[in-house]
């Protein structure tokens, strides 16, 4: 357990108490402090306040951090393809089929279970000791991630994130031709009514999306495109190309099997199929990755190759024209 007392000053009222808080105790996130806030580990003159609350001249604040707890799920001895890593990073090229947290219908097998096995320095990560998600990808997306071993490598790779400093780019096999070799899809996504383990482009109870493409290679049935995400809402890829028509090849909620085939000319269907063979998932793969070190404060990049389900599908896609 660890304690800290702080008196304020004339010069120090102007700011909430959880940024004041960040900058004062060393390797804390905002959002580790609230929860300390919301459980009455952080008082003010004695009391109980809120983040928002601005302390004033002569107020003191005491802070307990509760000793670092074990995570409780399970460390399983899961293969792991490691890109990079340091003290405060882990760089992942994660396989299509592998969730990444653990949840209903998914409590072993994940990322994280193998996280918690392959790496031995976990630093306490909002008072446990587990692996710092800083973005996430779907079940059958394969690619690059980077996940903190730390609180504030955690905290700066989050603010980074929410200041889209972190670029993410996929490489997306799609059905039929983009109107345009480079543009915008800025489209609200929000849950689907119908289904509610699916996402749409919705006005209703929905948050703004964007994403940028570019067009690589141009097929007769399909083209392969470049994607950047200017934002990161669930499925934003998946959604927003199927709500223009070109589904990601081999997606099986959102338009890209059976639907595709159906909307297709009977003499494109057996090239079709042969690519769909070659696939059982999104043919979409995060596969490059680049930020600022949190700790060297240096810009990093990483790479990853397209997997062979995808690389079998481009193939028989690209002989078809």
């Amino acid at each position: 357990m660890e304690e800290y007392t702080f008196t304020i000053q004339a010069d120090e009222t102007s700011r909430r108490i959880d940024h004041y808080l960040r900058d004062r105790i060393p390797n804390i996130s905002r959002t580790y402090i609230q929860k300390l806030l919301a459980s009455g580990h952080i008082t003010v003159n004695g009391c109980e306040v809120r983040g928002s609350y601005k302390p004033r001249e002569g107020d003191e604040i005491e802070v307990v951090i509760p000793e670092v707890r074990e995570f409780h799920l399970e460390a399983e001895e899961i293969p792991l393809n490691v890109v990079h890593e340091d003290n405060e990073i882990i760089v992942i090229d994660k396989p299509a089929g592998m969730v990444v947290h653990p949840a209903p219908g998914h409590w072993t097998g994940t990322l994280v279970n193998a996280l918690l096995h392959h790496v031995k320095d976990f630093k306490g990560i909002s008072g446990q000791t587990r692996p710092g998600l800083v973005h996430r990808l779907d079940m059958d997306t394969s690619g690059l991630l980077v996940v903190a071993k730390s609180d504030s490598s955690l905290s700066f790779l989050a603010d980074e994130m929410k200041e889209r400093r972190i670029k993410r780019k996929y490489i997306a096999l799609t059905w039929g031709h983009m109107p345009e070799s480079e543009g915008k899809i800025d489209a609200p996504i929000g849950r689907s009514r119908k289904d509610r383990r699916k996402m749409t482009v919705t006005d209703t109870n929905s948050r703004s999306a964007i994403t940028k493409y570019k067009v690589l290679d141009k097929f007769l049935l399909a083209e392969r495109l470049e994607i950047s995400l200017m934002t990161g809402r669930t499925h934003q890829i998946r959604v927003h190309l199927s709500h223009v028509g070109h589904p990601v090849v081999g997606d099986p909620d959102y338009g890209g099997r059976d639907k595709a085939l159906s909307g297709m000319f009977d003499q494109y269907r057996p090239r079709a199929k042969q690519a769909l063979d070659q696939i059982k998932r999104q043919a979409l793969h995060a596969y490059e990755l680049s930020f600022v070190h949190p700790g060297t404060r240096r810009m990093v990049s990483y790479n990853s190759e397209l997997p062979d389900d995808i690389l079998a599908a481009f193939r028989i896609l690209s002989e078809s024209g």
